[in-house]
């Protein structure tokens, strides 16, 4: 009897690490058809660098910008954010991760504190390396389990949700069932904070791959919808090494 149930529970675990191993087929159709509406799975897998330019608008001192700049091959990422004229630059490259605060008067060169980012602050940034783009692309890989879960109204169109969770974030997806673009996504962290975005409109790059290009944007901490444009250039061969802390 002991023997058996021996068998029984490594038969479980066996079953279980495979099930985690493993797409969703259903979930999967629903990502290929993005793929597809976007400019191809092939062309998104071709992807090396890219760099985003966003504008965050809400009409508040709060309103800033963001520039960032990532290499994929590297695991490096640049985020600089700037609000009130002042630049709080983000990076992370393999382990390392810094931020770099401005300190000094205006009128003056722009002088900076450098410190190391924490750990957490590390594992978010290289998240958001693969994610900001397409949090589903290779999400087995990532530790993300799929599930659709049903269909939902999302201004006025009907829309797949897909459950994405894993790693201490979830994600909950909503795919117009008629185009397959990725209409709201809405990103839980760790901390619970709930990020949503609403994409309005998409645009083609240069390079062929289409993107969200106008979003509204709405955090659980401070309740205030934001208006974001963003730009989206992809393969981007960058004059300088950006990734230096």
């Amino acid at each position: 009897m002991k023997q058996l149930l021996v068998t029984f529970f490594l038969a479980a675990v066996v079953s279980t690490g495979l099930y985690a191993q493993t797409s969703d087929a259903k979930a999967d159709s629903v990502f290929l058809k993005y793929y597809t509406a976007t400019g191809g799975k092939a062309l998104w897998d071709s992807v090396q660098t890219y760099t985003l330019k966003q504008a965050y608008r809400a009409g508040t001192a709060n309103d800033f910008d963001l520039d960032i700049k990532a290499s994929v091959p590297s695991q490096a990422m640049v985020k600089v954010r700037t609000i009130l004229k002042r630049d709080f630059i983000y990076g992370i490259k393999a382990t390392d991760g810094w931020l770099k605060i401005p300190i000094g008067s205006r009128d003056k060169v722009t002088q900076y504190q450098t410190s190391n980012l924490s750990d957490k602050e590390r594992e978010n940034m290289r998240r958001e390396l693969t994610d900001i783009l397409i949090p589903f692309d290779d999400y087995t890989t990532k530790g993300y389990i799929a599930t659709v879960v049903g269909t939902e109204q999302i201004n006025g169109a009907t829309a797949t949700q897909v459950e994405l969770e894993g790693k201490g974030v979830k994600y909950n997806l909503y795919f117009d069932a008629k185009t397959g673009l990725l209409l709201r996504e809405k990103l839980t962290l760790a901390t619970g904070e709930i990020q949503t975005r609403d994409h309005t409109k998409y645009e083609k790059s240069k390079y062929g791959l289409s993107y969200p290009s106008e979003t509204t944007y709405v955090s659980s901490i401070d309740k205030k919808p934001m208006k974001v444009t963003t730009v989206t250039d992809f393969n981007v061969k960058f004059a300088e090494d950006p990734f230096v802390k």
